[in-house]
């Protein structure tokens, strides 16, 4: 059993035993490919979560009834990539293991490979659904192929052709939209028209939501480590989020990306925290 985090993420403090899901962070941005600092927001965002309300308008309905229970950070190793993934995926397992659904937050993209590693050991049928700026579909970054520019290939590997559902993305290399065009993923550029027939047609599924929060237009949401303008707006993006919990079978969750020193302001740290809190409410 885990044991509780001394800072959690408002609302998320019911006993482990009862929990329905479970929060972890994952500090993690080793392989950032412009600006490094996705490492500091999942403190950042339990931090500042204590300027919510645990109680959710949109809908109507308290986190501090849902049962999560926030088991803090992983200590990961900067700078060993596979270790930190391998610790992402036993971390992922154990929960799994005990009947509960995890809820990642990161950290960089990356981080989400080693959660798909866990679940896919469980739900043989899984699919992803993943809203982000960009592809992330690239064989290799650099020469490397563990980096968060090349997560969703690697994820590919893993669970083959039509299991991964990409809405919103508006950059990448040329040889990666060549790629999709032979069929290996389904894509829904700029925007996320398709999100309720995807959702239509994913039903029955086991369905892991990932959750790059460079989505957002920068002008909303300007903390994060590679911002890319042309984006959505929040309440776009919130009732898209609300329409996949609820009527999809979701197995597993990660919001990644932030790196809140990246806007003095705060904005995007409150941005992620009122997100985390409606889709934690929604699932």
């Amino acid at each position: 059993m885990l044991n509780k985090n001394v800072l959690n993420f408002i609302g998320c403090d019911c006993g482990y035993d009862e929990a329905n899901i479970v929060l972890f962070g994952a500090p993690f941005d080793s392989t950032a490919s412009f600006r490094p600092g996705a490492r500091f927001g999942s403190q950042a965002v339990r931090m500042e979560s204590f300027g919510l309300e645990t109680y959710s308008l949109y809908q109507d309905r308290d986190l501090s009834e849902v049962g999560v229970f926030d088991s803090g950070d992983l200590e990961l190793p900067m700078g060993d990539t596979e270790l930190s993934l391998d610790l992402i995926d036993k971390r992922c397992g154990q929960i799994l293991k005990e009947g509960k659904r995890p809820f990642m937050i990161g950290g960089e993209h990356l981080v989400t490979l080693g959660s798909i590693r866990a679940v896919r050991e469980k739900y043989s049928d899984l699919r992803i659904i993943h809203l982000d700026a960009h592809a992330d579909l690239r064989n290799d970054y650099l020469g490397v192929r563990y980096s968060h520019a090349c997560v969703m290939r690697r994820c590919w590997e893993l669970l083959g052709d039509g299991h991964i559902f990409q809405f919103g993305i508006r950059s990448g290399e040329r040889k990666e939209f060549e790629w999709i065009r032979e069929g290996h993923v389904e894509i829904h550029p700029f925007c996320l028209d398709g999100i309720k027939e995807a959702v239509r047609r994913l039903s029955g599924y086991s369905i892991y939501l990932t959750l790059d929060l460079d989505i957002l237009d920068p002008s909303v949401f300007p903390g994060t480590g590679t911002p890319e303008a042309g984006g959505t707006g929040f309440m776009e993006l919130l009732e898209v989020l609300i329409e996949i919990c609820k009527n999809s079978t979701i197995v597993a969750c990660d919001v990644v990306e932030l790196s809140p020193h990246y806007d003095a302001s705060g904005i995007s740290v409150a941005v992620a925290g009122k997100l985390i809190r409606e889709l934690l409410i929604a699932m």
